[in-house]
C-alpha cells in the first residue's frame, strides 16, 4: 500500500504534466493563429495588388478603346471634308428648292474647296429623297435640302420610312417663301373679307385646288376655311402646275399658291387675283397684297419654307462647320435680294432654331388636319 509521501509526490507530478500539456497546447495553438494570421495578411496584400493591378489594366485598356474610337472621328473632322459632298434634292429640277440647292452647292464648293453637288430624287412628296439621307451614314457627305413637306408629310401618309425629329439633324431653316391665296378673277371677290363673305353665302359651293392630300397648300386652305368658318370643296392635283393651269382655265376658283416668279407674273398680269399673303408679313414681290391676318383674320399665318438638314447623328463639329459656310453664303446681299424678288426670305437660323421651329411645325399642322377631318393615306 501506497504511503501518503508516494501519493502526494503522484499528485505533484500529475499537476505539473497537466500544466505542461496546457502550456504546451497554448503554445501550438499560437503558433497556429500567427501563421494564419500572417496568411491572411499575405493573402489580402496580394488581393490588393492583384486588384490594383486589374483595376490598372481595365483603365488602360478603357483609355485605348476610347482612343480608337475617338482619334479616328477626331482626325476625320479636323480633315473635314476630304472627298466631294452630296446635297440632295426631294424635289423635280427647276423649282425653288432646287434653285437654292445648286446656289448653296456652288457656294460651299468655293468655300470648302471641295466639290458639292445638288442630286435630285424627287418622288412620293419629298419621301424618297429625304429617306436617302436619314438612312445615309452621319458624316457630313450626304445632305437634304428640304422644303415645308418634311412637317407635313406625317398628315398624308400613313407610313413614314423615317421620322423627322428623330433621323435628321437641322443645319439652318435656309428660305421663308411667301404663300399667296389667289383667286380666278371671275371670282367676285377683290379682298380676303369679300372671299369670307361669299363662302358663307354659297356653303360648300366654291372649289379650291391643291397640290396635294395632305400638302401645305392643303393644309392652308383648311386653316383658312377653319378660322373664317366657312365651308370650301377640295380638289387635290398631283402637284403645283396642274392646279395653277386648272386655277388659270377658270375650272377652280381658289387655291394657295407660293409667290414663285410664275405665279407674280399671273397677277400682275391680271390672270389671277392675290387676295392675300398667308405669311405673317407682306411679300417684296407684290408689297401692295395685305396679309390674310390684316384682313380680317388676326393670328393667321401659313408658310412655307426650305431647310437644311444632315443625318441624325453627324457630329456636332461637322455641323457646325456646314452651319457657319451655309449662312455666310445666304446672307450675302446678292442671295436676299434675288430670293425677295419673288417672295421669298432668307433666314440663314441656328441649328437650335430650326429644330424648335420644326418641331412647331409639325405639331401645328397635325392639329390643323385633326381639327378638318384630313386622314393620313
Amino acid at each position: 500500500m501506497k504511503n501518503r509521501s508516494d501519493i502526494a509526490a503522484a499528485n505533484i507530478g500529475g499537476r505539473i504534466g497537466t500544466q505542461a500539456f496546457f502550456c504546451f497546447a497554448r503554445l501550438f495553438f499560437h503558433t497556429l493563429r500567427e501563421r494564419e494570421r500572417d496568411s491572411i495578411v499575405r493573402s489580402r496584400q496580394e488581393q490588393r495588388r492583384s486588384t490594383l493591378s486589374v483595376g490598372f489594366t481595365r483603365t488602360i485598356l478603357t483609355a485605348l478603346v476610347v482612343l480608337t474610337v475617338a482619334l479616328p472621328e477626331a482626325l476625320a473632322q479636323s480633315s473635314y471634308p476630304d472627298r466631294p459632298i452630296r446635297i440632295v434634292v426631294p424635289n423635280a429640277p427647276g423649282g425653288t428648292v432646287d434653285m437654292l440647292a445648286r446656289l448653296v452647292a456652288q457656294g460651299l464648293s468655293e468655300r470648302l474647296g471641295r466639290q458639292v453637288v445638288a442630286d435630285n430624287r424627287p418622288g412620293a412628296g419629298t419621301i424618297i429623297g429625304s429617306e436617302i439621307v436619314a438612312k445615309a451614314p452621319p458624316d457630313g457627305y450626304m445632305l437634304l435640302m428640304c422644303p415645308s413637306s418634311l412637317a407635313t408629310n406625317p398628315v398624308a401618309y400613313k407610313k413614314m420610312p423615317y421620322d423627322a425629329l428623330r433621323d435628321f439633324a437641322p443645319i439652318t431653316q435656309v428660305l421663308l417663301v411667301s404663300s399667296l391665296l389667289v383667286v380666278h378673277p371671275s371670282l367676285p371677290a377683290k379682298s380676303v373679307k369679300e372671299m369670307i363673305a361669299l363662302a358663307k353665302a354659297r356653303p360648300g359651293e366654291i372649289q379650291y385646288a391643291s397640290a396635294g392630300h395632305g400638302t401645305n397648300p392643303h393644309l392652308t386652305m383648311e386653316l383658312f376655311a377653319s378660322m373664317a368658318k366657312i365651308k370650301l370643296v377640295h380638289v387635290p392635283y398631283k402637284g403645283d402646275a396642274p392646279a395653277i393651269s386648272d386655277l388659270l382655265g377658270g375650272h377652280v376658283m381658289v387655291m394657295a399658291s407660293i409667290a414663285s416668279p410664275q405665279v407674280v407674273a399671273y397677277v400682275r398680269a391680271g390672270k389671277m387675283r392675290a387676295l392675300g399673303v398667308t405669311t405673317a408679313t407682306r411679300t417684296q414681290a407684290l408689297p401692295d397684297v395685305p396679309t390674310v391676318a390684316e384682313e380680317g383674320l388676326p393670328g393667321y399665318e401659313s408658310m412655307q419654307w426650305v431647310g437644311l438638314l444632315a443625318p441624325a447623328g453627324t457630329p456636332r463639329e461637322i455641323i457646325a462647320r456646314l452651319h457657319k459656310e451655309a449662312i455666310a453664303i445666304l446672307r450675302r446681299s446678292e442671295t436676299k435680294e434675288r430670293f425677295a424678288s419673288f417672295g421669298s426670305e432668307v433666314v440663314a437660323s441656328s441649328p437650335e432654331e430650326f429644330a424648335v421651329f420644326l418641331k412647331a411645325e409639325i405639331v401645328k399642322w397635325a392639329k390643323v388636319a385633326k381639327a378638318a377631318g384630313i386622314q393620313p393615306e
